[in-house]
């Protein structure tokens, strides 16, 4: 079965992706990886902090919010909690491309501007074959209104896409007040993927000791619906190539992803949980899932049950809603 899609600018054997985990940063992960069919490589991040550590305003900030309260001591991480740092990245990136042939990206994770330009270069410098440009900030402040979020994302990608001759990829929020128009305006920035979503992860509280918590809790394929939502209403009306990641976890589920528009799907918890052979788990399901519905290849299938598949994508998403609401019953 033809499972061969194309990402990025790439061609690829099939749609499954390692997203940026662990896993990925491990030499002896990633030759498992693709020993078991791995079409690419998502590194982990490297995290804005970590490049701008020498900047006195956020050494000041963890000052202030250390000095402050008791329950502030856990919340900014500490230099040495990262697990690479910024030249320890790029020596990492020059041996895992030493040691697989499939293309490898480096991830990029941050909210401003600040150093990332250069960063990126250094990136394409030590054989990284793409960017994945993670853009992850939560503005808390009454005085940034939604359409100063989205001009200063776009200027951060913008920014990375000009510093660079690699194709970029971005991995957005599913949080923008129009996610189908920034979609649109990030495509036209010159980004060849766009990847729904970044999973925010969300800090707990300790109702007895008054600290935060920053449990890690590995997705399930129900976080997967509102990625297909998006997905399947951006086919057809952005440029760039359209991956999802977060709730990837059955053949079932990378299936739909397939259905709604996306040419690739990352897994991270999947591969976390059941290791990397998974992944070939996966691959030979899809084929034969693909095999039983009579379809010849997986490009025969993609965007079927895309909103641009309908004559009123407005109506059916509001008509859908209305549907499930007058039609649960209690059991």
């Amino acid at each position: 079965m033809n499972l061969s899609t194309s990402y990025m600018g790439f061609k690829l054997a099939n749609p499954l992706i390692p997203g940026a985990s662990p896993l990925t940063t491990d030499l002896d992960s990633v030759r498992k990886l693709e020993d078991a069919g791995a079409p690419m490589l998502i590194m982990h991040s490297v995290f804005e902090e970590q490049l701008s550590r020498e900047q006195v305003s956020l050494n000041w900030a963890m000052d202030q919010a250390e000095g402050g309260s008791s329950e502030a001591t856990t919340y900014f991480p500490r230099p040495e909690e990262f697990r690479l740092g910024p030249e320890q990245y790029l020596e990492q990136l020059r041996k895992i491309k030493a040691a697989v042939k499939v293309p490898v990206i480096a991830s990029l994770n941050g909210r401003t501007r600040g150093g990332w330009t250069e960063y990126a270069k250094l990136m394409q410098q030590a054989g990284a074959d793409g960017i994945e440009l993670n853009i992850y900030d939560l503005p808390f402040s009454t005085g940034k209104g939604s359409s100063e979020v989205e001009l200063d994302a776009l200027e951060v990608i913008r920014g990375v896409h000009g510093a660079v001759r690699i194709p970029v990829a971005v991995k957005i929020s599913p949080f923008y007040t129009a996610p189908v128009h920034f979609a649109k305006r990030a495509a036209i920035s010159g980004v060849k993927g766009l990847v729904l979503f970044n999973r925010f992860y969300q800090a707990d509280i300790d109702v007895d000791t008054l600290t935060l918590k920053r449990d890690l809790k590995l997705s399930t394929s129900d976080e997967l619906l509102m990625r297909l939502r998006w997905a399947a209403a951006m086919y057809g009306q952005i440029e760039s190539d359209i991956a999802i990641t977060g709730g990837v976890h059955t053949v079932e589920d990378a299936i739909k992803c397939i259905m709604v528009g996306a040419s690739a799907a990352q897994l991270v918890s999947a591969l976390i949980v059941n290791g990397p052979a998974h992944l070939k788990t996966l691959t030979q399901g899809m084929s034969k899932w693909l095999e039983e519905h009579e379809y010849k290849s997986l490009k025969e299938m993609q965007g079927n049950m895309s909103l641009a598949k309908t004559a009123e994508p407005e109506l059916y998403e509001r008509g859908n809603y209305m549907h499930i609401l007058q039609s649960w019953s209690k059991s």
